[in-house]
């Protein structure tokens, strides 16, 4: 750790004065959240009028299968009847001829023509309970059949009422939605020109925040804060000089590893620096507007923004935020070496050559791809600070392994900005404790 005894023997840190702190932003989480409900009444309205339809639709269908079924039993019916009917008209042909024979036989067919009567007369007395029992079982189905139809249109009615309350409560919604999402643009704009309500904190909030980070006065307090997922904790470990294995290292992962802001002191007794790995914005457990004040960022000495793959309005927030409160502030993309080489993929390169001509040819590409890398990272950060109405200020470019060897007195062959951010990080250091020192005296 040469490197870093020589840089702090001039550095002369000593006791501070507190940093003044002002301001906090709230407005997007509220319309976000106004927004967020607005949609799912709005979805919640939609389902329910969709299962009410299907509802109707289904007891419709019911209905009608009920009618036709009543319509089929009282076909059966009918044609029941006129069986019987037919069944009459033999029956009493039969006993007109059996009367014919019982004249003509005299009494030797007397007995027989009585008996044929008997079976005739039993067998109209069966056709006419038969013709009573399908005039009752018409009656019964259209009686079915009426009570089927009422019920259908008591069913559309009611879905017909239902149908006009849901589009209501969805026009409802749609309007909540609508002042949701202006409500939401409003802070926005807001936000990018600077416009948003300044909270001082209390004395007592102040002293509570500093005992939250464990605040010293002979330390110099950095904040490594971002969305989640952009390396903030092998960021912090290059700074200390750290592999991600090592015992007190930050834990690294490809998910939110950081619930806690976590205060870690550099791994050099020498050096009066502390680290701290802040949980990532944009998580259920810290949300992106609350994120500068939740967090106590006011009360650090410099603030590391570090992004991955884009700046976001979170970066904005705590830009504005740390403008605001006189905090140093440096814009630090990381992963660069991933991303220089995931852009020599998208060149043609494939890494399988070992020849001098490849090997001359992944030179050429590692060049122009860390040139378009850079170039694109720079314009990038410009356009969103135009847009938030901040001024432009630089971004450092970084590749963590590179940053490590560079703490660890190792110069390797390949460096962006890893130099400059440390030479700038130390000299704001010492200027501001200087300045502080001066003060004082």
């Amino acid at each position: 750790m040469g490197w870093f005894r020589t840089v702090l023997r001039w550095l002369g840190f000593g006791p501070d004065t507190e940093n003044p702190t002002l301001a906090e932003i709230r407005a997007r989480q509220d319309a976000e959240r106004a927004k967020q409900d607005a949609e799912n009444a709005a979805r919640e309205a939609q389902d329910l009028l969709n299962q009410i339809k299907q509802q109707a639709d289904q007891e419709r269908e019911e209905a009608r299968k009920r009618q036709e079924e009543a319509n089929r039993a009282a076909e059966r019916a009918a044609e029941e009847n006129e069986r019987m009917k037919a069944q009459m008209e033999e029956a009493a042909r039969a006993a007109r001829r059996a009367e014919e024979l019982a004249a003509e036989a005299a009494k030797s067919a007397k007995e027989e023509a009585e008996k044929l009567a008997q079976e005739a007369r039993e067998e109209r007395e069966r056709s006419e309970k038969m013709r009573e029992d399908a005039e009752r079982a018409m009656a019964a189905a259209r009686e079915e059949a009426e009570r089927a139809q009422k019920a259908a249109d008591e069913q559309r009615r009611q879905s017909e009422a239902a149908k006009a309350l849901a589009e209501e409560t969805a026009r409802a919604a749609a309007e909540e939605a609508r002042k949701a999402n202006e409500a939401k643009e409003e802070a926005e704009r807001r936000l990018k020109e600077g416009i948003q309500p300044v909270v001082t904190p209390t004395p007592a909030e102040l002293a509570a925040a500093k005992r939250r980070v464990q605040y010293r006065e002979d330390r110099f307090h950095f904040a490594v804060a971002g969305i989640s997922g952009s390396g903030k904790s092998s960021l912090v470990n290059a700074f200390r000089g750290l592999r991600s294995r090592q015992a007190g290292a930050a834990a690294v992962g490809v998910t939110e590893t950081t619930l806690l802001m976590t205060r870690y002191p550099d791994a050099s007794p020498d050096n009066p620096f502390v680290w701290y790995d802040v949980p990532g914005a944009g998580t259920i457990k810290c949300r992106d507007w609350q994120y500068f004040n939740d967090q106590g960022l006011y009360v650090f000495d410099c603030i590391v923004v570090l992004f991955d793959n884009r700046f976001t309005m979170t970066d904005v927030a705590i830009l504005v935020n740390a403008r605001r409160f006189k905090i140093p502030t440096y814009i630090v993309r990381s992963k660069a070496d991933q991303h220089i080489r995931n852009t020599m993929m998208e060149m043609g390169y494939d890494s399988e050559g070992d020849d001098e001509e490849d090997l001359e040819r992944r030179d050429k590409l590692y060049k122009a791809a860390r040139k378009q890398f850079i170039d694109k990272t720079r314009k990038s950060v410009q356009v969103n600070l135009e847009d938030a109405n901040l001024p432009n200020q630089r971004v450092y470019i970084v590749s963590n392994s590179t940053l490590l060897s560079i703490v660890l007195d190792k110069m390797p062959k390949k460096t962006i900005d890893e130099v400059d951010l440390l030479n700038d990080l130390f000299n704001e250091a010492h200027a501001r404790r200087m300045a502080k020192r001066t003060a004082a005296e």
